[in-house]
């Protein structure tokens, strides 16, 4: 379908149904994602790597986790050759199924005491195919929902698919929480394993939704036009590889920081500080309702202000909040901890609403999944994926916090570096007139 013939109400409702699929499909994929790095704070040291010190038992749960982040950009590779060859909407089914299915297994995985460490392999393997999936679904969820959404308004609509986060944190820390409390002294036996036994159905869901969305207008009149590059992986790599590398470090102090906030702080706060795990959990709820909120309102204030604006200010703030963070927690009151928690992802939406938009205009639309997908998944590897494990290695060599603020503080600087240096559209391929025209303000 071109939306230079197609009829205003027609454009409209499948606007809709794009933001409705890419936002659905991303949320389930990062409740798969989040519940992870959340059993891998409580309960993963205990069933596949009982009887070592507490803090190697956490760190090697978080390494395995680790190993999630860094498939990441293999999948972006993988899938974002996909996106750009054959089109946006196929990936996301293929992303999402093979999520789904990774996550279901973790289920009912045997523990040590049944299988020894062929369970932490399979814990491994299986992570790693979390981390594939998901390298591939954010660039053709954002892509979607973007590529259908108006020109003016490009900062909005891209941030519905970053609503995946906080509804995904919601979703995971929400069931965690629930059969903790349902389960009691069972949760470490078997209550662990509804949450992950529960994404089959969600998947389900999502799938209805994604198989109703047509392709996006933008790649549509790319395939139109016969402009489909051939490699686009190695086409942007080759032309782009600068923005590429400069993508991933501008998320250096939105993604490490954000792991911190959600998943380090749950064995920092029950391990170090001793503060009931049902409280963390409570205060990251909070903070992930707050989210559906902060989120689209960044997004759409980029349109407004800039996106590098926006961006900018978010990452000022997290550097400035890295040493009141922690001090915060530390008084160990619950309403300054949940006060603590509640701001640190405020400051991290005002990064990732905008982000999505900041990132993916920088490259043509015919590179544009391949491009925008690896620079945004090489942070995982880079940022997020050893932010715990940093983390905890401070924590454990030092005995103090104070080492993991200048950390936070550092990721800051460097991201706002690559901020300044990143430029603007890339010009590899821009739609026809017509398209954009039919896409303005209907």
């Amino acid at each position: 379908m071109t939306t230079d013939a197609a009829p205003a109400p027609l454009i409209r409702s499948q606007r809709r149904r794009a933001v409705v699929a890419s936002t659905v499909g991303t949320a389930i994929e990062w409740y798969d994602f989040f519940l992870y790095g959340t059993a891998a704070a409580l309960v993963f040291p205990h069933i596949f790597f009982p009887g070592a010190d507490p803090y190697v038992g956490v760190i090697a749960a978080f390494s395995t986790q680790f190993v999630g982040f860094a498939a990441r950009p293999i999948g972006a590779a993988i899938f974002g050759h996909y996106g750009d060859v054959i089109g946006r909407k196929a990936t996301l089914i293929t992303t999402l199924l093979i999520m789904g299915i990774g996550t279901a297994l973790i289920g009912v995985l045997p523990g040590y005491e049944s299988i020894g460490v062929t369970a932490a392999v399979l814990l491994t393997v299986l992570r790693l195919l979390q981390g594939i999936a998901v390298g591939g679904e954010w660039g053709g969820s954002v892509l979607l929902a973007m590529e259908w959404g108006s020109r003016k308004r490009r900062g909005l609509y891209a941030s519905w698919p970053q609503l995946g986060v906080p509804i995904g944190l919601l979703l995971s820390t929400a069931m965690v929480q629930l059969m903790s409390s349902l389960t009691g002294p069972d949760f470490l036996t078997w209550g662990w394993r509804v949450p992950f036994l529960a994404s089959i159905l969600l998947i389900a869901v999502g799938l209805y939704v994604r198989l109703r969305v047509l392709e996006s207008p933008e790649f549509a009149a790319v395939k139109a036009q016969r402009t489909v590059a051939h490699r686009p992986l190695v086409e942007v790599i080759r032309r782009q590889w600068r923005d590429i590398l400069l993508a991933a470090f501008v998320r250096l102090s939105e993604q490490a920081p954000f792991y911190l906030f959600v998943t380090f702080v749950l064995s920092y706060g029950t391990t170090t500080l001793g503060l009931p795990r049902g409280d963390l959990l409570n205060a990251t709820l909070i903070a992930a309702a707050i989210g559906l909120v902060s989120v689209p309102l960044f997004g759409h204030l980029s349109d407004i202000i800039g996106r590098k604006l926006m961006y900018g200010i978010g990452v000022v703030c997290v550097g400035l909040y890295a040493f009141p963070y922690f001090g915060l927690l530390n008084t160990g009151v619950g309403a300054l901890v949940v006060l603590a928690i509640v701001l640190s992802l405020v400051f991290h939406d005002m990064q990732y609403g905008p982000q999505a938009a900041l990132i993916a205009e920088t490259f043509g639309t015919n590179i544009r999944y391949s491009g925008a997908g690896l620079g945004y998944q090489l942070a995982s590897v880079i940022a997020g994926g050893p932010a715990p494990l940093i983390a905890a290695a401070i924590l454990q060599s030092t005995g103090s916090s104070t080492g993991i603020s200048w950390y936070i503080v550092g990721c800051a600087v460097v991201s706002l570096i690559a901020l300044l240096l990143m430029r603007g559209r890339g010009n590899v391929y821009d739609p026809e007139p017509s398209v954009r025209a039919a896409m303005e303000d209907r």
